[in-house]
């Protein structure tokens, strides 16, 4: 550059104050950008928000880390208040792009065989195919991994299906040290991305040091979950009027929504709610004996034993098998519970009006339609764009 703007000068002649002004500005240019191999986004320097200046390399400023907008589904912002992002783990380009890095990297397992997407596959809605999750040591745990999306619309901000974590970030934190999940110390897992080539540098252009700790590891993964958004279902798309539904899909609803036949509602919500889950804790009679406390037993009331935390309907299609303990390997199962299965015991829903009678006996066609409906729900862009 300053060859360049000699010769420059020589040539045109200019007066020595332009000359000032000029190599001024080059040197500005020079120390605020920097050229970086980034083309790919799977790059560590990768920014792309950031001005692309040749066409293979890209400027990104040295004043700080990139604040990453979400891209927010305009159903969700007709119906639904702005995403929640906490003011102490701002989104950011390189905060998201360095979680989505440890979302899928193996080194946080004490064996180096499974990361988070070991169990929260992405296609499959970022949920487990398998009834019970398995950890490092092939060890079965008692529950079915709950799929990740819309976290950042989830209001009630409580994780897992027993609520035993406050806020995104305390939710990434505790499968590392779980003995039956990933099975590693917080201490060995900071020590092996500390002595790892690239991480020291991607925490820095993150969050501003070299320095790793688990706070910092745990924010990095939540903003990368916050991203994770699905709001682009046939559903979403006719509540936006640019696609229609079969009679079957259209009945189907009107059963969901009917206090006589499905009565889903009250739980997973209707059109005005297309999160379709209250992110609340209910005992929805699978078992009048519980081997599982549920919400029980982290708030230790025995009113809230056998009570999970309503899961999303959306991309029912990928996220078998159902329920907290994955009981049910179908949408058929499912309906039939809440038609004709339900067990009645001491901390029941209120919502479970007809428990007396096992369900709220729903016809054949009935139960044809409510899946139709159901299976609207599915956000097949969402699966594509993470596959």
């Amino acid at each position: 550059w300053l060859v360049i703007a000699g010769l420059f000068f020589k040539i045109i002649n200019m007066n020595n104050l332009l000359k000032y002004i000029f190599v001024i500005v080059v040197v500005v240019f020079l120390f605020s950008c920097r050229k970086e191999g980034c083309t790919d986004p799977t790059a560590p320097n990768y920014n792309a928000s950031a001005k692309v200046d040749d066409g293979s390399c890209i400027c990104t400023s040295s004043s700080g880390p990139t604040p990453y907008t979400l891209q927010v589904p305009p159903i969700f912002a007709r119906l639904l208040p702005a995403p929640i992002i906490p003011v102490d783990n701002p989104m950011t380009v390189e905060g998201v792009l360095l979680g989505k890095k440890l979302f899928f990297d193996k080194k946080l397992s004490g064996d180096n065989t499974l990361s988070c997407s070991g169990c929260h596959l992405p296609q499959n809605s970022f949920d487990d195919t398998s009834r019970f999750s398995i950890g490092i040591d092939g060890i079965r745990g008692t529950r079915n991994a709950m799929p990740i999306f819309n976290v950042a619309w989830n209001t009630v901000d409580i994780y897992f299906w027993d609520g035993r974590a406050n806020g995104l970030e305390e939710q990434a934190l505790g499968p590392v040290e779980n003995p039956i999940e990933m099975h590693e110390s917080w201490g060995n897992a900071v020590a092996k991305l500390q002595a790892d080539s690239d991480y020291p540098t991607l925490f820095k252009q993150a969050f501003g040091t070299s320095t790793i700790d688990s706070v910092l590891v745990a924010k990095a993964i939540a903003q990368y979950e916050r991203t994770l958004i699905s709001g682009n279902s046939r559903y979403d798309k006719f509540l936006m009027r640019t696609q229609s539904l079969t009679p079957q899909e259209l009945n189907g609803y009107q059963i969901f929504i009917d206090e006589s036949k499905g009565d889903c509602f009250h739980c997973h919500g209707d059109a005005t709610n297309p999160k379709w889950t209250d992110n609340i804790f209910h005992n929805n009679g699978l078992d009048s004996v519980f081997t599982d406390n549920g919400l029980g037993d982290i708030t230790g009331d025995p009113n809230d034993n056998g009570k999970f935390k309503t899961p999303s309907l959306r991309n029912l299609k990928y996220t078998a098998p159902y329920m907290h303990d994955g009981r049910f390997k179908t949408l058929e199962e499912v309906i039939d519970h809440y038609s004709q299965g339900l067990h009645d015991s001491p901390t029941i829903d209120p919502l479970m009006k007809k428990v007396a009678s096992g369900g709220v006996r729903l016809t054949i066609l009935e139960k044809s339609d409510l899946k139709a409906f159901l299976l609207s729900l599915t956000d097949e862009d969402f699966i594509l764009k993470h596959q």
